[in-house]
């Protein structure tokens, strides 16, 4: 790196880092995880320690927090409120301890004795007792400067007003947070009172503590626990045991989890021990803070710029947890595929509260993949069992690792499901697929349901007025059990509109309205139409392709019910279409094969009036209706822009060579597709002559 490319990366970080600093401190919402806040934290520390001489005046390095609100009275904190250096491995924690003996001139062999408490993943608050009283209390805001929070930290159970046996003055420090059953019946109050829901405990009880409006933060179930002190009048203790002994005795909360540690190994086990305990805790923690435990080796040791060099904060992987399995359930999809879910006791990964995470397929449950081969040891997971869960980015939590030691004597295997639990038909695993699959098709409710709620998706009916509510609303108390009822709830329910006019959240204006919108859509395009459907395989881009190539719907219908024996000129025709491979044309032909299916479907057409796929005016083509096969390289063009020419100009495009094909376009490398156009006799041209052809050489 250079020096004027390490000048712009640290006034990039610098900007990202202020930036992220304002949303946690200021605005309570957090806008990256925290492992990526670290990440950009430790690179700018990298190139500052290459780079010294480039040390910016804002560097985020020489920051703690951020600058405080403007809707609060402002507190000068008389021994400012420093933020911990981080430790996140191993190797992390013993450089520390070597740094520590390195400073105060220890040996190796001399004892040395640590604390070690849970970091909880809160708000940082200072309370000022006088002569025993509570007289002020603030965030932490810059370190320096802090937000006036006294009125709300009153109405916090854990904040005692008065305290016996304290110091003139005594300044205690701690974190404001939330449990996880308080957190979980906030939001619920927050979701049925229209207000915003918390993504987590720590923004739940930021946001509390920084109400301008004390009223409500007394609605709020805060907690508070004690582990430092800031200016006192005279010292609490001899060690940091010792200090909050005191406080507990002054009545704060003080974290029973903290241990006194004789070195590295000692608190990398209880770090362990802490981990282990997470999502058991009721409340979230972070890591693991050490700190030196003689508080005159502390005050040796004293600060650089922004942290103690006597403490440091052991992080837990960002995006990894352990936590309980408390059940597995089996939910069923549109194509019928049971999905087993992991429910856990609730933990916070990455910065969300997590309570279930996907468990793939029964294979993933027992220990083997797709082939057969072991993984996670070979490890299976059961129901009771002490399981790993991470996040990568915002996908869906997944379970990694289960702890076999703390698996219950009485744990068994989990058998996964043969019947679906739905509507109790067989559940079929067919041979090479890793998912076993209900085979009651439209009379699983469950299947029935997401089918309904893909049929009125935007890219499918898009009908305004009907969604994934209404339409579980709808089938549940028994209006529609196929999308042909959608398009006779007037006839059945409509009359006067009463009965639809009666239920909840519904007036004449809303229901003549979804009347209309679904009379609205009688008139579908085929594309849609096809994907609407809902078969397994056949996505949106394919269902065009589909409607492309037949034209209509009488045509689409012929053809497909044409190859159900998977054979002959139908069958190849499917096949011929690129883009369309022997899965998807079998689900096509399987699903129009199936007598309730076909049924279904004849039910819904009957109600509709289905558009011609849009077609390029083709008179002058000289492709115009022939099929065209692209093989080899080609040079003056790419193969997408070679099979998009060629649609616009009206042909068909297959990726396979047939009797049906009527173009072969073969580039350098064309090699059994050229062979058997051969053997067919099909004409052949290269590149230089399908654009000489087309008029565009």
């Amino acid at each position: 790196m250079t020096s004027e490319n390490a000048r712009t990366e640290l006034g990039r970080l610098a900007a990202l880092l202020n930036k992220a600093n304002t949303a946690y401190y200021v605005s309570d919402a957090p806008e990256i995880p925290d492992a990526e806040y670290d990440a950009l934290r430790r690179r700018n520390a990298e190139i500052e320690a290459r780079f010294p001489e480039l040390k910016r005046k804002d560097s985020p390095s020489e920051q703690i927090g951020a600058r405080v609100g403007d809707g609060f009275a402002k507190v000068e904190h008389r021994v400012r409120m420093l933020s911990l250096g981080n430790a996140f491995d191993r190797d992390d924690v013993a450089a520390f301890d070597t740094s520590i003996r390195k400073y105060l001139g220890l040996s190796d062999e001399a004892p040395l004795a640590y604390t070690a408490e849970p970091k909880i993943d809160g708000l940082s608050l200072s309370l000022r007792y006088e002569n025993g009283a509570l007289v002020e209390a603030a965030t932490r805001g810059d370190g320096t400067v802090g937000e006036n929070v006294t009125a709300n930290a009153r109405t916090i159970d854990d904040v005692p007003e008065t305290i016996r046996g304290a110091p003139d003055i005594l300044e205690v420090r701690g974190e404001v947070y939330m449990s996880h059953p308080d957190f979980a019946a906030l939001n619920e109050r927050q979701e049925q009172s229209g207000g915003k829901r918390f993504a987590n405990p720590r923004n739940a009880a930021a946001g509390s503590l920084r109400q301008l409006d004390a009223t409500i933060t007394k609605t709020r179930p805060l907690r508070f626990f004690a582990y430092s002190w800031g200016d006192l009048s005279e010292p609490l203790g001899e060690t940091q045991m010792d200090a909050l002994a005191r406080l507990s005795d002054m009545g704060f909360s003080t974290n029973p989890l903290t241990r006194l540690c004789a070195g590295p190994d000692e608190m990398i086990a209880h770090y362990a021990v802490i981990e282990e305990q997470r999502a058991t805790l009721g409340y979230d923690i972070d890591g693991v803070v050490y700190k030196v435990n003689d508080l005159a080796l502390q005050a040796r040791l004293g600060f650089r710029s922004t942290t103690p060099r006597w403490a440091i904060a052991h992080k837990f992987p960002a995006e990894l947890a352990w936590t309980r399995l408390e059940a597995i359930d089996i939910q069923v999809g549109r194509t019928g595929a049971l999905s087993p879910v992991a429910r856990l006791t609730p933990v916070t990964v990455g910065g969300v509260v997590v309570s279930n995470a996907t468990l793939h397929n029964e294979d993933y449950i027992a220990g083997r993949d797709a082939r057969g081969q072991q993984i996670r040891g070979g490890k299976d997971i059961r129901v009771g069992d002490w399981v790993q869960v991470y996040r990568a980015g915002d996908v869906i939590p997944k379970v990694a690792d289960v702890d076999l030691g703390k698996r219950p004597h009485d744990s068994q295997p989990y058998t996964f499901p043969t019947l679906c639990p739905e509507c109790h038909s067989d559940a079929i695993r067919e041979e090479g697929d890793a998912v076993r699959r209900c085979s009651g098709g439209m009379i699983c409710p469950a299947q029935a349901v997401e089918r309904m709620k893909h049929f009125v998706s935007r890219a499918a009916f898009d009908i305004e007025g009907l969604g994934a509510k209404q339409v579980e609303q709808f089938y549940r108390d028994g209006w529609i059990k196929e999308p042909a009822d959608i398009f006779m709830l007037r006839e059945r329910y409509g009359s006067g509109m009463q009965q639809l006019r009666n239920r909840e959240g519904w007036g004449e204006k809303s229901a003549t309205n979804l009347f209309a919108a679904i009379d609205d859509k009688r008139n579908i395009p085929l594309g849609r139409l096809i994907f609407a459907l809902g078969l397994r395989h056949v996505g949106e881009a394919a269902s065009n392709l589909l409607a492309t190539h037949y034209g209509t719907w009488e045509a689409f219908e012929t053809a497909i019910t044409g190859a159900a024996d998977r054979q002959g000129p139908d069958w190849d025709d499917l096949l011929s279409i690129d883009g369309v491979g022997e899965v998807m044309a079998t689900s096509l032909v399987t699903a129009f094969a199936q007598e309730s299916e076909r049924e279904s479907i004849d039910r819904l057409v009957a109600h509709l009036s289905v558009g011609a796929a849009t077609r390029p005016d083709t008179a002058d083509s000289p492709v115009a209706g022939k099929t065209v096969v692209f093989t080899g390289t080609l040079e003056k063009m790419t193969r997408a822009e070679a099979k998009a020419r060629a649609e616009a100009l009206g042909a068909k495009v297959s990726g396979s060579v047939s009797a049906r094909t009527d173009l072969l376009v073969a580039g350098p490398g064309a090699g059994s597709k050229a062979r058997k156009a051969a053997e067919l006799g099909i004409e052949t041209l290269d590149e230089d002559g399908w654009l000489a052809l087309i008029g565009a050489a």
